[in-house]
């Protein structure tokens, strides 16, 4: 048995975990093979995106929950779909895993030199802004980004997260306000023309007037270093886990919460905040 060293891994698992994976693209090479799974035969790179990306999004939620054995699962589930697309893709003649995994271990090479090349950093703002520069300069990446702002950025993420790296790209080519100041005048701004549209009625320019003021606020928490994905995600579990208290206090009670006035839900919703807060949540 391998020796567990100071950092938490074992002395041999470099030499494991190399075995390990090639072992691993051989299983899913028999499941796609000859005599294989026919749910993993029938299987394209199209085909599996929606699990590509429920598995990701599990993997977040065990890291949000801080659940260590179930990252580790959930972590198996993404490497799963990773090696599944290296196969696919070796399949059509268009790369191998082998191919996958060599691109991306150049590429950390090239762009960590204060890592692999005895280049001087100061910080890690140094390292993001030497980061940005070796990728513009990488083949294909310069052409690409002078030609769009959203070159590169995938068209399948969340909103939130789409509109925090558009501004991202915008404010490092000079188009970002000054101070956050402007940006919070912004936000105000966008939202007295949505309370105005409200008045009006009409849906359509509420509609673009709501996606204005969105835009808006991901600005200020760009400004704030904060990631507005992830600040709304913990704020729609915070949501939930409240209201579950006030279905909790209504079972209690042999009530149903559709039957409760509204006075009743909000009292409960702040005796719910109060123990959320005692207990730190």
């Amino acid at each position: 048995m391998a020796k567990r060293s100071g950092r938490g891994g074992t002395k041999s698992d470099k030499h494991e975990a190399g075995g390990g994976f090639e072992r691993f693209v051989e299983v899913v090479r028999r499941l796609r093979g000859e005599g294989g799974c026919p749910w993993d035969r029938e299987q394209t790179h199209r085909s599996l995106k929606p699990y590509f990306i429920e598995e990701t999004y599990e993997a977040v939620e065990a890291i949000d929950d801080s659940a260590p054995a179930r990252l580790r699962e959930e972590l198996g589930d993404v490497l799963l779909q990773v090696v599944l697309h290296a196969v696919i893709g070796e399949e059509e003649g268009a790369f191998t895993p082998a191919e996958v995994v060599d691109g991306i271990t150049e590429k950390m090479i090239r762009r960590h030199p204060h890592v692999f090349a005895g280049v001087k950093v100061a910080d890690s703002g140094e390292v993001l802004r030497r980061w940005e520069r070796i990728k513009r300069g990488e083949k294909g990446y310069a052409e690409a980004a002078a030609t769009s702002l959203t070159e590169g950025i995938p068209r399948g993420i969340p909103s939130l997260m789409r509109a925090y790296k558009v501004q991202e790209r915008a404010a490092r080519r000079g188009f970002t306000w000054s101070t956050s100041q402007g940006a919070l005048d912004k936000a105000q701004e966008e939202l007295a023309e949505l309370v105005a549209e409200y008045g009006r009625g009409d849906k359509v320019r509420i509609g673009e007037e709501i996606g204005d003021l969105l835009f808006a606020v991901v600005n200020l928490a760009r400004f704030a270093g904060v990631e507005p994905e992830e600040a709304l995600t913990r704020t729609a579990s915070k949501f939930a886990g409240r209201f579950a208290a006030i279905e909790e206090e209504a079972r209690m009670a042999g009530r149903r919460v559709e039957d409760l006035e509204l006075s009743e839900m909000l009292r409960l919703w702040e005796k719910a905040k109060g123990d959320a807060g005692r207990r730190g949540d």
